[in-house]
């Protein structure tokens, strides 16, 4: 599928606070905002986010110009992680995998590291495909899921 990024519109929040709260698309994340329904949170966050000079945001669109998700990198130079969320209807359709490259080429800076839940194949791939490897394992509180789980954690050196 053909993906675009472009900056954040104060309007494709709607559509994120949407695809964050798609029930499916938060146990899968699993490391979610304590309350994903909490708008307040949710805009406050965003405001944080877009106003942060250090972060690369973006939203991403299918060809027709529809919104379906965001991608972004965030953190210290040494500590660059990436993140991104799209709505459940493109899942298994190259749309992250395609995002995640076009922002790796908006933030070419080396390493990035990511995270998945053990069990998020789906993201898992996702990292693969774009080059991530493996570098550890670990296990964080997931509020989605009120528990520990296991997290692949991943490093893009190159």
């Amino acid at each position: 599928m053909e993906v675009a990024l472009r900056e954040v519109r104060e309007a494709d929040l709607r559509v994120f606070f949407a695809q964050m709260n798609e029930p499916e698309g938060v146990r899968m994340a699993a490391f979610t905002a304590e309350d994903p329904s909490d708008s307040a949170d949710f805009h406050a966050r965003w405001t944080r986010i877009r106003q942060n000079p250090d972060v690369v945001v973006r939203t991403v669109t299918d060809g027709r110009g529809e919104i379906v998700g965001h991608a972004s990198v965030f953190g210290p130079p040494e500590e660059r992680e990436v993140t991104y969320w799209f709505g459940r209807q493109y899942w298994g359709r190259g749309v992250a995998s395609a995002a995640l490259r076009e922002l790796l080429r908006l933030a070419p800076e080396r390493p990035v590291f990511a995270r998945a839940a053990a069990d998020n194949l789906g993201s898992i791939r996702v990292l693969e495909k774009c080059g991530f490897v493996v570098s550890g394992h670990g296990r964080g509180f997931a509020n989605a899921r009120g528990e520990e789980v296991d997290e692949v954690l991943f490093a893009l050196r190159r």
